[in-house]
């Protein structure tokens, strides 16, 4: 594939997709990324070397390792190595940045006015919420489950009204506890799949009830994990109810139009509609006061 086709940047920083397992998911520009950039910061350099000779790359830059706990006394020295040549930041699989390290560097490359682009590539977000055939239209990512009990009991109580398919990451020790968990608090007949070994040998789609899930995870569950709750029913609202969650967004920085379309969107209502309700009810508050 030649240059042009490729379009791979002289300089700035790249952050770059790998496979989650599967190395034939690598796209072109992560094999042209890795032979040419000046600088891999990977989040475990064996794992990027392994990946490279699986691919037949051969590095020509300097790997060095950026994770969860070094990444910010990195930024310093790639930033300027950014301002020059190429540095590419990869994770162990997926994208970087979702639950991986990456944030501080690129936001300090926007910060600093240095380039920042993306070889985009396999991610086991969109993967698992396309392969669960729930209904993901709408959706949120919460990273990997809160490991406490009290932590986790007031994450799924927030998504007892959640309208939107929820994905999260969990460990195969504590599957089986988070399922029965959710079951509980959001009830045993909510929908979810659970997504094991994406794009690998064994990969796994279970779907089923939270009940079932969790009976089923219970006779023992191996591998990286993706998990997908469906969305609830959440509480009726009526647009007045709905015009003072816009007003409490106008209340934060938002400007009004923005924060009704945000809101009408979420509840499948007309913008106008709901703009005008909460132009209504802001000068109502108005001559309260």
């Amino acid at each position: 594939m030649d240059s042009e086709t490729l379009n791979l940047p002289s300089h700035g920083v790249v952050i770059a997709a790998t496979p989650l397992g599967n190395v034939a998911d690598a796209s072109f520009r992560l094999i042209a990324g890795l032979e040419k950039a000046d600088v891999v910061a990977a989040e475990d350099t064996r794992r990027v070397r392994a990946l490279a000779a699986a691919l037949g790359v051969e590095i020509r830059g300097r790997v060095v390792s950026n994770f969860d706990h070094n990444e910010d006394r990195r930024v310093a020295d790639l930033i300027e190595s950014a301002r020059h040549g190429l540095v590419m930041v990869v994770s162990d699989a997926g994208m970087p940045l979702v639950s991986d390290p990456g944030h501080s560097l690129v936001s300090a490359a926007h910060d600093a006015g240095v380039p920042v682009t993306c070889f985009p590539g396999p991610s086991a977000v969109p993967t698992a919420l396309a392969l669960s055939g729930l209904n993901v239209g709408h959706f949120i990512f919460d990273g990997f489950a809160p490991r406490k009990f009290g932590a986790r009991q007031t994450w799924l109580e927030s998504l007892v009204a959640e309208k939107r398919a929820v994905c999260f990451f969990e460990s195969p020790h504590r599957i089986t506890q988070t399922l029965e968990h959710a079951a509980e608090v959001l009830s045993g007949e909510r929908r979810a799949a659970v997504c094991r070994e994406l794009t690998k040998t064994y990969e796994e789609v279970k779907r089923g009830t939270l009940a079932e899930l969790a009976r089923w995870a219970g006779e023992g569950v191996k591998g990286e994990i993706t998990c997908v709750i469906e969305g609830g029913t959440g509480p009726e609202l009526d647009t007045r109810d709905l015009a003072g969650i816009v007003l409490a967004l106008e209340s934060e920085g938002m400007r009004l139009k923005d924060a009704a379309k945000q809101v009408a969107r979420e509840h499948g209502l007309k913008v106008s509609e709901l703009y005008y309700e909460a132009l209504s009810a802001r000068n109502d508050e108005k001559s309260l006061n």
